[in-house]
């Protein structure tokens, strides 16, 4: 990192995505507001974060990352984060039975509350207003467009509370793998899925009871590094969100001595650093990762582990010259790179960026988004919506391209939700999975303010077909071709 970084140093480049706020005076004040309080998360959770990365970059863990597409406000609620996080852990267990590694959990929760746009404006009926941004900018309703500062207070608010309220249920035992059970499946309809939760459940609980029998310590773990905690009762879970607003990622950036543990390898220069404590993980968006523009020039500074959203429009010079930049030091467990092209083109341009990163020897973890270039609008009741099989091909596509480049992909980034409606039953927002949900569906839970999520049975059709997927590599009995992953549930 140059010497003349600074958290404010990104205000010297353009920013893309810039919000326009009509009192500049009433921002600096909340600023300054937003700059005297606690930090969310600490430089210890940071960096055991970003350890555990390296050990998924090393194939040796497999990364989630998944939740909302973009937080609301008034769906931070308890029942609302009790399903969220209840979904992250069964996706998370399926995936350990079949892969037999650790998962890394990062949820887009607690902090996602910005919404890049491709236009400033849209038109509502016969009136153009401004864009929706998010509820940390402006609200959903067209007459209340204004950017308003005291929104990116609340966001701190919002956050704290949702961040608090997790760490306290995976603190309470809501994660013990004695009880998965709890995490619900009450509202899940196919009885497909519950028989194979279940048959998880039963084997898990046997092999639980045979270690305690042998007199092993299945509470113990070496991935948990930082703390005491065990994979029983406790599990690490972290947040993350776009870091779109600079104005108050830099004011929630702060200059903090290193851990502990890395303080005794550290020199005197390298005791401390600036860390982004606003969320444990950020990424840069598609519309944000300019190499001269103000999201790369902030993101270079801070120690936090990155993503970077790759689509089709990167160029693989360019994904090279950007990773230069983010991590000159090539530091393991810094960068993740999350593809999103979409099902008709993953096949044109993934296997170039992964051979240009490999030529570059830059160390990254390879992760597959194959929800955001898959994104339609529904003939029939003219709602956005993406169709299950599709976001399946990308991933099969993903895993097979990699596999034919000697690569490996590292995880995968969703945006699914566990909330119920107010019936007590499944959002309905993506077309088919196992529950063959049709497009004269869609508008009967439709609760999505933004991008559509898969529901918490479709979420769990994915994990499935991951997990055997693994489980077939592992045990040697996996198919090759474009049938890869795809047949595991009939296609979908």
């Amino acid at each position: 990192m140059s010497d003349t970084w600074a958290p404010s140093s990104w205000k010297s480049k353009k920013a893309a995505q810039g919000v326009e706020y009509p009192d500049q005076g009433h921002l600096s004040k909340v600023l300054e507001k937003v700059k005297r309080l606690p930090p969310l998360v600490s430089p210890s959770e940071i960096e055991r974060l970003r350890h555990q990365l390296s050990l998924v970059q090393n194939n040796k863990a497999f990364l989630l990352h998944a939740g909302d597409c973009a937080e609301s406000f008034d769906a931070c609620t308890h029942e609302n984060i009790t399903n969220k996080i209840g979904l992250i852990l069964s996706f998370s267990l399926i995936l350990i039975w079949g892969a037999r590694l650790p998962i890394v959990r990062i949820g887009r929760i607690a902090g996602q509350y910005a919404k890049p746009r491709s236009s400033g404006t849209e038109k509502i009926g016969d009136r153009t207003v401004l864009s929706f941004r998010g509820d940390n900018v402006n609200g959903i309703d067209p007459n209340d467009r204004t950017p308003d500062p005291e929104r990116l207070l609340s966001a701190y608010f919002h956050s704290s509370t949702t961040l608090n309220y997790v760490r306290s249920l995976l603190t309470s035992g809501f994660a013990d793998l004695n009880h998965p059970r709890e995490w619900s499946l009450s509202h899940v309809r196919s009885p497909t899925l519950r028989t194979e939760f279940e048959r998880i459940s039963e084997g898990l609980s046997d092999a639980l009871d045979f270690s305690r029998a042998i007199g092993a310590d299945p509470g113990s773990s070496s991935f948990e590094t930082g703390g005491g905690k065990g994979v029983l009762g406790e599990v690490d879970f972290y947040t993350s969100h776009e870091g779109l607003m600079l104005d108050y990622e830099e004011a929630l950036t702060r200059r903090l001595p290193l851990p502990p543990s890395l303080q005794d390898r550290a020199t005197s220069q390298t005791s401390d650093g600036f860390y982004n404590t606003s969320a444990h993980f950020l990424w840069i968006g598609d519309r944000t990762r300019q190499i001269d523009g103000a999201h790369v020039e902030y993101f270079r500074g801070i120690r936090n582990p990155i993503g970077i959203k790759v689509g089709p429009t990167m160029e693989s010079e360019e994904l090279v010259r950007l990773l230069s930049v983010v991590n000159p030091d090539r530091i393991d467990g810094k960068v993740t790179l999350i593809t999103r092209y979409g099902a008709g083109k993953i096949d044109k341009y993934l296997a170039g960026h992964i051979q240009a990163v490999r030529e570059s020897g830059h160390p990254v973890i390879w992760v597959c988004d194959p929800m955001h270039g898959n994104t339609l609008t529904s003939a029939t009741t003219g709602l956005k919506t993406r169709n299950f099989g599709t976001i399946i091909s990308e991933l099969t596509a993903c895993l097979r391209i990699h596999a034919e480049a000697g690569s490996r992909l590292g995880g995968v980034s969703l945006e699914f939700t566990g909330e119920l409606s107010d019936d007590g039953f499944s959002v309905t927002e993506c077309l088919g999975g196992s529950m063959e949900l049709s497009e004269e569906e869609l508008g009967l839970r439709y609760q999505s303010f933004c991008d559509p999520r898969l529901n918490f049975e479709q979420s769990l059709d994915v994990a499935f077909l991951i997990s055997n997927h693994f489980k077939k590599e592992r045990t040697g009995k996996l198919k090759t071709g474009t049938d890869i992953l795809f047949s595991e549930l009939g296609g979908m």
